[in-house]
């Protein structure tokens, strides 16, 4: 796949919440997407719409190095393409029948994903592993006042309660922001679990600040 100069990265879902076999509904600006992981632990992405009925792939399940979906069980490999359709097992799908792979890299506990192919890996942030996500109902504008942070490597650097933080953002276009935190690697889980509820702290505070302004 040739590499997108305008492409970029998105912080799609904490990679250690798609297990082997499993498969998650995400979110990029260009709309839904599914994101999954084959038995044998490769990360995949693709429009999450099945090209036959329209159903959400993201509702479907993995079987082996594929994902099929729930409504007429018709599989998908890796490469996007349909391998298999049960009402007609004798028929070799064409190529054509295709639910749109997209790039995909894991880098600091988190599943990137992008539209197009991007130049570059995504940024990695030495020392940080991803804690949890959480969505904000609140602008990117209300979060960055609320936490007070500095933008910093494509990322909302701040604290959190005793941890340095780093806040990744994606802006779903349905009134809300998607949110991964990345906090120090190797922190004691009092410390984890403190800056996890700092971070519950800090939504409060950014939809709160989200709605007074909306109300000014």
């Amino acid at each position: 796949m040739q590499a997108d100069t305008n492409a970029k990265w998105v912080p799609a879902a904490v990679a250690s919440d798609i297990l082997d076999g499993t498969v998650v509904p995400a979110t990029l600006p260009s709309g839904p997407i599914a994101v999954w992981r084959s038995a044998t632990g490769k990360l995949n992405a693709n429009g999450d719409r099945c090209p036959h009925r329209g159903m959400r792939l993201s509702h479907g399940f993995v079987r082996g190095e594929s994902l099929s979906c729930i409504y007429h069980g018709w599989r998908f490999g890796r490469d996007g393409s349909c391998e298999h359709i049960p009402a007609h097992p004798s028929v070799v799908p064409p190529k054509s029948i295709n639910c749109g792979p997209l790039p995909v890299s894991e880098q600091n506990g988190v599943a990137w994903v992008a539209s197009e192919q991007p130049q570059q890996q995504p940024t990695h942030y030495a020392g940080f592993d991803a804690l949890r996500s959480l969505v904000f109902a609140a602008s990117t504008e209300a979060i960055i006042f609320a936490g007070a942070g500095t933008c910093a490597d494509g990322g909302l650097k701040m604290q959190l309660g005793p941890l340095s933080t780093y806040l990744l953002l994606n802006p779903r276009g349905q009134g809300d922001v998607f949110v991964i935190a990345l906090v120090e690697s190797g922190a004691s889980t009092a410390d984890r679990l403190a800056a996890s509820s700092a971070l519950e702290a800090l939504r409060l505070r950014a939809e709160e600040h989200h709605v007074a302004e909306a109300e000014a």
